[in-house]
């Protein structure tokens, strides 16, 4: 007869050193029985809503956190009563957590992460590998800088506090926000703020958080790191509009989705093959620009959640009828609030599609970490001179702001140029490749 025992789950780190998550909902109560990798919880991350899976099979004896609850990475969040073969799996689980431990099976741990191939940049479309735990203090070599996440340390730098002197009281001695606001007198966010909005006779405040609290702080770096220089360039984009329409009558692109911004993205790509200093990223920390050899595409998509910049990995390697196919399932995914950390990470230039919103122009701000941000008006009939004749004509404006660190005057508007000339003749690609 197999014995049983009770086992903890801790919320992990669900990518990229996020420290914390908020319970969205539960898919399981009290006294359900769950298999090994079944979805428990719904949760949010700054980045992302995630499913969490069960790092366990066996019955549930406890869920410690209500759904609206924000918790800190580490904190248990349910328990399980489990027989011998289901601590068997949890086992396995704890020893591939460890760098020293031995490769086993492990839970998979659906969106915690992005998969990394070995050039070192993110899988194309990768889904999600387990979080790699980070040694116990007493793991840590004397010597090593303290543990803590590069907001936590940016802060510690605003604040003008060393961390070498602060206790982080994080798990396995992660120095917090808390930690640092705390060693430098600063007051401390209410822990116990309500979530909910909160209304009054005449105003309604909700709490900012997750997505939206992780965009707001995201553009105020941005805008505030990098030195933006934004361009303007209106064309007559009829002979795009034409092409986009015998594109939908051709049987090759039955089922697919088809829009501007189809078109508008493949230009992109190919407008970089020419300019690819707009394709690059400002490594403020070793002092280098990297130079990225792949095109992983961020389209942003406003969200209930707020704005999220999901990419579509090496897009530059896509043909168009691939590429349409994988827009629409970013966009659908991003509106339905499911996109994954790993399709938020690792973007190397966005499109913002700002003519959805019958919008002609605009200064975009760069997604962080990028050098470039393209946004497109909204397709209008305007009076165009052809031939030195008068006639209406498909216009767009198109806006492009850019990293003047990275991106110089002359280079922005040469990449500008040639997007704009690909709209107004789509054959002129012939000339490019």
């Amino acid at each position: 007869m197999s014995a049983t025992m009770i086992k903890e789950f801790k919320l992990p780190d669900l990518g990229e050193g996020l420290t914390e998550s908020e319970i969205l909902s539960w898919k399981v109560a009290v006294g359900d029985t769950v298999s090994l990798n079944q979805v428990i919880a719904e949760v949010e991350t700054a980045k992302a809503v995630v499913e969490l899976p069960s790092p366990f099979a066996g019955v549930v004896a406890a869920l410690h956190e209500e759904p609206g609850t924000v918790v800190e990475v580490g904190k248990p969040i349910v328990s399980f009563e489990v027989d011998d073969a289901g601590a068997a799996q949890g086992a396995e689980a704890t020893d591939a957590e460890s760098p020293a431990g031995p490769a086993k099976r492990e839970p998979n741990l659906v969106g915690y992460g992005a998969v990394v191939e070995h050039s070192g940049r993110p899988a194309r479309r990768a889904r999600a590998a387990a979080p790699a735990v980070a040694p116990r203090a007493e793991e840590t070599a004397v010597g090593e800088r303290p543990r803590s996440t590069p907001p936590v340390r940016k802060l510690a730098r605003d604040l003008g506090v060393d961390l070498e002197r602060v206790t982080g009281t994080g798990p396995h001695g992660l120095i917090t926000r808390e930690d640092v606001q705390n060693f430098a007198g600063a007051p401390a966010p209410d822990a116990q703020a309500p979530t909910a909005p909160v209304a009054l006779d005449r105003e309604t405040r909700t709490p900012v958080k997750g997505v939206r609290k992780f965009s707001a702080a995201a553009m105020v770096q941005s805008a505030f790191t990098a030195p933006h220089v934004t361009e303007f360039l209106t064309v007559d984009v009829t002979p795009t509009m034409e092409l986009l329409a015998r594109l939908k009558t051709n049987r090759a692109f039955d089922g697919v989705k088809l829009t501007p911004l189809t078109i508008a993205a493949k230009a992109v790509l190919i407008a970089l093959r020419n300019n690819p200093t707009l394709n690059t990223h400002w490594d403020d920390e070793k002092q280098e620009i990297v130079q990225y050899h792949y095109v992983n595409l961020g389209i942003a998509a406003a969200t209930p959640r707020g704005l999220t910049v999901p990419n579509i990995k090496d897009a530059e390697q896509l043909p168009l009828r691939e590429l349409a196919v994988q827009l629409s399932e970013l966009t659908d995914t991003a509106r339905a609030g499911k996109t994954s950390p790993a399709d938020l990470s690792g973007g190397t230039i966005s499109i913002t599609n700002i003519g959805v919103f019958g919008i002609d122009a605009g200064t975009p701000i760069l997604n962080p970490g990028e050098a470039a941000i393209v946004a497109l008006g909204a397709v209008r009939k305007a009076p165009w001179v052809v031939d030195d004749e008068l006639v209406v004509r498909q216009v767009m404006s198109l806006s492009l702001s850019f990293d003047h660190r990275l991106v110089d005057g002359e280079q922005g508007s040469r990449f500008l140029a040639d997007l704009g000339a690909i709209l107004s003749d789509p054959t002129i690609v012939l000339t490019m490749v």
